[in-house]
This record gives C-alpha cells, sequence and structure tokens, in this order.
C-alpha cells in the first residue's frame, strides 16, 4: 500500500492535498513538522515536535514617547495580542513565553487572563533585548526548538511559523528576512561613502528567529558583546543561519509613524 504525499498549501489554514504514490520524507523531523502541520486543520495526529516560542515584549518604547506601544490599541486589541493569539492557535507551539518589563507585568497578566493565553506564562526581561531572550530561555520547559519573536512585530502569520521550522531543520537555525528594495552605502565617520555592497546579496532581518534549543542556549552562554538579533549570537558559534523569506506586512512599531503604517495594515488584512 502506498504512502500518500503530503503537499503544505501557502494559506494559514494549512490546507493540503494528497497524490498516491509519493515517497515518505526522508528527513522524520520535517516529516513531524508535515504532520503537526496539517493537525492544525484537524487533519493529522499530533505529533511530538516539541516547540516553544518567546515573545519579547520587555523594551522601554522610548523612542513612542510616553505610549508603552505594546499595549497601544490596534485592529480592536492591544498590539502585544496579534503575535501571541497566532502562536496561542498554531498547534505547532505547545508553550509560549511572554517577556515583559516592570511597568507593564501586571497589565500583561491581566490580558494573559482576559485572552485566555492558556499556553502563556509571563516573565520579566533584562535590560537588553538579549537579557530578555535569555530569560525566556529559562523558562522554556522540555523544548525541543525556540521561536522568538519581536511583541512589537503584530502581523506574526501561521506561514511564518510553519516556514521557518521548516527551514531551520535544514542547519538547526532561520530567520525570517526581506531582500533589501534600497541601494545601500556604507560611510565612514566624516560620512564619505566607502562602499556600495551588491543590493541582491542584502536582505532585512525580521523575527521570528527560530533555532535548535540546545543551539540558541549555547550561543546566549557564550556571547559577551551586545548583539541586535539572536541569529547575530548563534553566528558567531560558527552554526549556518538560514534565511527564509519573510512578509512585507512583518513590521515592528518602534515609532509613531511605524504606528500609524501598522493600523493601515490592520485594517486591510
Amino acid at each position: 500500500m502506498s504512502l500518500r504525499a503530503l503537499r503544505f498549501c501557502h494559506s494559514e489554514s494549512f490546507a493540503c492535498c494528497h497524490s498516491e504514490g509519493a515517497k515518505r520524507p526522508k528527513n522524520l523531523a520535517q516529516d513531524k513538522l508535515r504532520e503537526e502541520s496539517l493537525r492544525c486543520s484537524g487533519q493529522a495526529p499530533r505529533s511530538n515536535l516539541k516547540v516553544g516560542a518567546i515573545i519579547v515584549a520587555a523594551g522601554s518604547s522610548q523612542r513612542m514617547g510616553d505610549v508603552d506601544k505594546i499595549f497601544v490599541p490596534l485592529g480592536g486589541k492591544p498590539l502585544l495580542a496579534w503575535s501571541v493569539d497566532t502562536c496561542q492557535r498554531c498547534a505547532l507551539v505547545q508553550q509560549i513565553v511572554i517577556t515583559l518589563n516592570n511597568n507593564n507585568f501586571e497589565l500583561g497578566q491581566k490580558l494573559m487572563k482576559e485572552r485566555a493565553w492558556s499556553k502563556a506564562t509571563i516573565c520579566l526581561g533584562g535590560l537588553r533585548r538579549q537579557d530578555s531572550v535569555k530569560e525566556g530561555l529559562r523558562k522554556l520547559k522540555d523544548s525541543d526548538w525556540a521561536i522568538i519573536h519581536d511583541g512589537a512585530r503584530p502581523f506574526l502569520t501561521l506561514d511564518l511559523i510553519q516556514n521557518g521550522l521548516k527551514a531551520a531543520m535544514e542547519t538547526g537555525a532561520a530567520i525570517a528576512a526581506v531582500p533589501v528594495k534600497d541601494t545601500i552605502k556604507l560611510a565612514d565617520d566624516a560620512g564619505l561613502i566607502t562602499e556600495t555592497p551588491q543590493r541582491d546579496k542584502l536582505w532585512t532581518a525580521q523575527t521570528p528567529q527560530i533555532f535548535r534549543f540546545d543551539i540558541i542556549t549555547e550561543a546566549y552562554k557564550k556571547v559577551t558583546n551586545e548583539v541586535t538579533d539572536d541569529a547575530a549570537a548563534v553566528e558567531q558559534l560558527g552554526f549556518k543561519v538560514k534565511l527564509y523569506m519573510g512578509d512585507p506586512n512583518n513590521i515592528k512599531v518602534t515609532t509613531a509613524q511605524d504606528l500609524a503604517l501598522a493600523r493601515v495594515i490592520a485594517e486591510n488584512i
């Protein structure tokens, strides 16, 4: 009796189609991911893939003035709720850790109860983003894979999670990214151009950034300098990090202008 071939369809419903006579995937980990993804639409039994997500939201929102961007209203719910809701409804994710700061910790606990985030726990982050990620990693229980996502990026999708896990299984590490559209110039301290990098080699990094749990924990144990994303810490260990296609809508809300754009996106998705 032949095995059915499972093909991913690019939609958040994880619809599937079947064809007879296909070979079983050689990579058992990817096979588990396929089964788990299909389960999101009720079409496959649960696998034992162990995935945890860290939503990093402990920043001070200094560039937003007196507004805590994480809890600002966006499309009828707090900005933070967009990404956490996505993780909550995704069967690929078994646990969610949300890192917050002292000022919004209680508000986060209240929101967690209101929105019934049964997978979530909340912990205090650190002074720097990487310190918050470390705290989140300590709270993840029995995970093989860690999804790290900026809470200030509200438009996380199920596809970004699924495609990221699939890409991460190739090397143990993968990040969402989009090709750079503008020409980039490198300059010296005097503002004089020193180099014009080849544009087709440049990508803008996003989150989620997804790692085998042992790789990312080891990276953060050994990193001593400040890093602006998680991939940089892993790169310093010598691991290869796979890029996979992100989403232009997956913006990071840092300024009031970003928030205005996010509201436009929220109205049209």
